[in-house]
């Protein structure tokens, strides 16, 4: 098994501010509209360089959606930043109807998603947004790991045509992947090749993932661990790939179980190639304040929770 490390703990959020400083060089079509929450969503640095390409919409989010929806009319590419649950449920009619159903080039960047946004609490901490989103035709929904790979997200959404909802969080986790990748959308990563389990999991829950893997290894368990961090369009071909070799899968991710990346692989499971399937992630709960370690522990979605539900897969399909 391949051994990943790190040499430093970012945020997410800022692999989104440095993407977009990097769009704000090289594509002059890119606009940011935010909701007043600049230095939550790190834009600072593109507002420096390109003020005439920032507009500050205030606590209005439903109007900044429909404002996104008008600048692509006319040829601009814009880049609509709040919170998660700001992005999602408080302007869900605004994104399907002036985005989704006529197929607007919007990009919809959340920060500050799942229980990692830690103490702030249930109301701030959405766990459905994948759902909501996934469910929307024609929308493209992408939960980067960690910096590096939300830097190239944000760097690949602006060449994407269409409808996009990307995904990030508030935490300094570690940095492990390649700053020079290239991000392809819909194409999972394959993380550590195995032949007895897969795992599925995405956004802060592939590094637990990882830490699983060595877990799993040191009692004698081969566990394959793939990256979803495309949840729509998914990439069935790897999953099937890898199931029909392993036998059986867990998904791991920050967000309900109910609607989100395992109910999107159970689909595929369910019609082309069944096999038993666990999943790591918040079951019908809210959250609650805490530390982000001490919520991901209570509510089981650390590694150790990532070795369970795996014995348990293992166990099924024997």
């Amino acid at each position: 098994m391949k051994k990943y490390t790190f040499t430093e703990k970012k945020d997410t959020r800022s692999g989104f501010g440095a993407g977009m400083q990097v769009l704000g060089q090289t594509n002059p079509n890119v606009v940011a509209l935010c909701a007043d929450l600049v230095g939550s969503l790190k834009l600072d640095a593109f507002i420096k360089e390109n003020p005439e390409r920032f507009i500050q919409c205030g606590i209005s989010e439903a109007n900044m959606i429909g404002m996104a929806a008008g600048l692509t009319i006319g040829g601009k590419i814009p880049f609509a930043t709040t919170f998660a649950n700001f992005a999602t449920s408080r302007v869900y009619d605004q994104v399907r109807q002036s985005v989704a159903y006529s197929h607007k080039n919007v990009k919809i960047c959340a920060s500050h998603a799942g229980l990692t946004l830690g103490e702030d609490g249930a109301t701030h901490q959405i766990l459905e947004d994948l759902g909501m989103m996934k469910m929307l035709p024609g929308m493209t929904v992408i939960n980067p790991c960690d910096y590096n790979q939300t830097k190239a997200a944000t760097i690949a959404i602006a060449e994407h045509d269409g409808p996009v909802y990307l995904r990030f969080g508030r935490p300094v986790i570690p940095v492990f992947t390649d700053a020079d990748q290239k991000f392809e959308i819909g194409k999972a990563w394959m993380v550590n090749e195995g032949t007895d389990v897969s795992i599925f999991a995405t956004g802060h829950l592939v590094w637990e993932a990882i830490q699983a893997g060595e877990m799993l290894e040191a009692e004698g368990i081969n566990a394959e661990i793939i990256n979803i961090h495309t949840i729509k369009p998914l990439d069935e071909k790897a999953i099937l790939a890898s199931v029909k070799k392993t036998g059986c899968a867990v998904s791991a991710e920050e967000h309900q179980v109910a609607g989100g990346l395992g109910d999107s692989i159970a689909q595929v499971l369910i019609q082309k190639h069944l096999a038993p399937l666990e999943y790591v992630g918040v079951k019908d709960s809210f959250g609650e304040s805490g530390t982000p370690a001490q919520l991901m522990e209570k509510y089981g979605l650390s590694a150790k929770a990532i070795v369970e539900a795996a014995k348990r897969a293992i166990a099924r399909k024997k």
